[in-house]
């Protein structure tokens, strides 16, 4: 994917804080900023999601198995 340079002003504690927060992740600040951006804008939250009901999806039979299932009236049903 082509970059593309920002320049962006901010106060000199916001930039001391995104320097100190990039170097305990071991990125560099541009890295940090375009995270931000892609948490802010859901990609992150979304991708995980996605993750999520797939691994939910593909180990279904084992969650009912040990948890079981919600039968109508709220009452589980399984091994527990």
């Amino acid at each position: 994917m082509a970059k593309t340079q920002l320049n962006v002003r901010v106060d000199e504690d916001t930039a001391k804080a995104a320097r100190e927060r990039a170097t305990a992740r071991g990125m560099s600040v541009n890295r940090y900023i375009e995270e931000l951006v892609r948490q802010d804008t859901g990609e992150v939250g979304h991708t995980f999601v996605e993750a999520a009901a797939d691994f939910m999806k593909q180990y279904e039979n084992v969650f009912a198995e040990e948890f079981g299932t919600l039968r109508e009236g709220g009452t589980r049903e399984g091994r527990r």
